[in-house]
């Protein structure tokens, strides 16, 4: 009987013990998903990580960043528009989904039409590791420019699975409070998106609104233009989309203007 006991006894330990362990290693896990997925595009997070920290140092050069009053930054990006089938997501330009008709698009290789250069008539979407959004990418781009920080494709690269499909309103986020951090807001936005198709002027408003939002401006500041490529090249020939952004961004000179901009809230300084 006491034999039996012991048996039992033991079999129960070794049952809790092994319980114990799977809820340890849940638990690890479970932090490390919710380290990862936790505002990773922060540099306050490298602390946390080897990735946050590479982040952190790309965007804390060894050089001055000097206070000067006015900076001038340039963003482009040009994306592949394929048919839906095939990017696998939609065309998303300032963080608005362009919803459309089927447009005749020229399938340069014969992938889909009977002969290459023939007209396809497709949904289409754009090709990209993240969402493709070329406003936002560009919008980045020219933030990290005007403080002569490195661009966009070092801090969030394409090979980084972390980025894959990722809302561009992240990095978007993520500008913004980098330029906070150095002590600047927007003075202004001027955007050029240069597609043939599909139409895009009622959705500018969309992308407008997104924009001052994000950036915590106002609509006096951010101007969103739109032409075709007279069908010329890619873009005149509706397999690629492109976009030119320019913006100026104004040092903050006291906790009032800085709110004011603001709408009124009380922004911390972006630690890294």
């Amino acid at each position: 009987m006491t034999y039996y006991f012991l048996i039992s006894l033991l079999f129960l330990v070794l049952s809790s013990y092994g319980l114990l362990s799977c809820c340890n290693a849940f638990a690890s896990q479970s932090s490390y998903i919710k380290t990862r997925s936790n505002h990773f595009l922060s540099a306050s997070t490298s602390s946390n990580g080897e990735e946050g920290a590479e982040i952190s140092s790309l965007l804390r050069p060894s050089y001055e960043i000097e206070p000067i009053p006015l900076r001038i930054g340039h963003g482009f990006d040009i994306h592949k528009m394929v048919p839906l089938s095939e990017a696998g997501q939609p065309v998303v330009i300032g963080g608005v989904t362009i919803d459309h008709v089927d447009q005749k698009w020229i399938d340069k290789d014969g992938k889909y039409a009977e002969n290459p250069g023939d007209i396809y008539e497709t949904q289409l979407g754009v090709l990209a590791h993240s969402d493709g959004d070329v406003i936002y990418h560009s919008l980045v781009d020219a933030i990290f420019g005007a403080l002569t920080l490195p661009d966009i494709g070092q801090v969030f690269q394409d090979t980084d699975p972390r980025w894959k499909g990722c809302d561009s309103s992240k990095f978007m986020e993520h500008a913004y409070d980098v330029m906070k951090y150095y002590g600047y807001q927007i003075g202004n936005v001027d955007v050029t998106l240069i597609l043939e198709r599909p139409k895009v002027a009622s959705f500018k408003p969309g992308m407008k609104a997104n924009i001052v939002k994000l950036l915590h401006t106002t609509e006096g500041r951010v101007n969103i233009k739109a032409r075709t490529h007279e069908k010329v090249d890619s873009v005149g020939e509706l397999r690629s989309l492109s976009c030119h952004v320019v913006v100026t961004l104004e040092k903050v000179t006291n906790d009032k203007d800085d709110d004011k901009k603001d709408g009124g809230e009380k922004k911390e300084k972006f630690g890294f």
